[in-house]
């Protein structure tokens, strides 16, 4: 179990699949009850969490609208009374060229990508103020500290997302309240599998490895790879550390 997690309450977005199933399952392992946030069922990892003894529940949510936002945290705070812990990793990677992007595309990626860490968090930060405690990690991209085509909107909703980070941990750290982010590579979920557009016409599998390749450990990154530093940045022994973005990239972005 993690330092400090236990009888903690954490919420986390786009908790049905990929990196938000995945953190889920390991905080609910460290010890925390489980609030998983998605438009789609997130059963995989409430079940996990209930197989281990937790208390989880689902919520479906569209985290951009406002008052579904109000509604999720009233639901959280009925049945916990609090939100200890906030994984902000909802998100979405459209690949498309700026030339070919039009407002609607750029709009929906800042919605979902940035606008919606400034809601949720919005909506439980007041609480962790009130109990002087809480910790916050919110998914950043390597891919801003790269040279990378076809993500202008993406490379930009996740600069603000540091931004966000650096600039509400300045805010909150009088509070024992820590505001991190992570940066991961590429990594094999179901959504990059998914993409319909890549460079040079490639396969998921062929951009996988040709990121890999660009990475100082030549493999391709996993949801698995990605849990440790969320366990770690949300227990006891990273209270000291607020305001960062570290990447868990296999070493893509060195020295940035």
């Amino acid at each position: 179990m993690g330092k400090g997690h236990q009888g903690k309450v954490a919420v986390i977005t786009g908790a049905a699949s990929g990196l938000g199933e995945a953190f889920a399952m390991r905080l609910a392992e460290d010890g925390t009850q489980i609030v998983a946030v998605d438009l789609k069922p997130a059963d995989k990892a409430v079940a996990h969490a209930k197989s281990l003894g937790r208390e989880a529940i689902a919520i479906r949510c569209d985290i951009t609208d406002p008052q579904q936002v109000g509604a999720m945290a009233q639901q959280v705070n009925d049945k916990f009374g609090r939100c200890d812990i906030l994984v902000n990793n909802a998100g979405v990677y459209p690949v498309k060229f700026f030339h070919e992007m039009t407002f609607e595309d750029w709009r929906r990626v800042m919605a979902v990508n940035l606008d919606s860490i400034f809601l949720i968090t919005k909506a439980f930060i007041a609480g962790m103020q009130d109990r002087r405690w809480g910790r916050i990690v919110n998914l950043a991209s390597n891919t801003f500290g790269l040279t990378v085509e076809a993500l202008v909107h993406y490379v930009a909703s996740k600069g603000g997302v540091i931004g966000f980070t650096r600039a509400l941990a300045t805010e909150m750290g009088s509070y024992g309240i820590t505001v991190n982010a992570i940066g991961p590579s590429l990594t094999r979920t179901p959504g990059t599998m998914s993409f319909n557009k890549l460079p040079g016409e490639m396969t998921s599998q062929q951009f996988y490895e040709l990121i890999a390749n660009m990475q100082a450990i030549k493999r391709i990154e996993e949801p698995s790879d990605l849990v440790g530093a969320v366990s770690f940045l949300t227990s006891d022994d990273a209270a000291f550390i607020t305001g960062q973005t570290l990447y868990v990239d296999g070493g893509l972005v060195r020295g940035a």
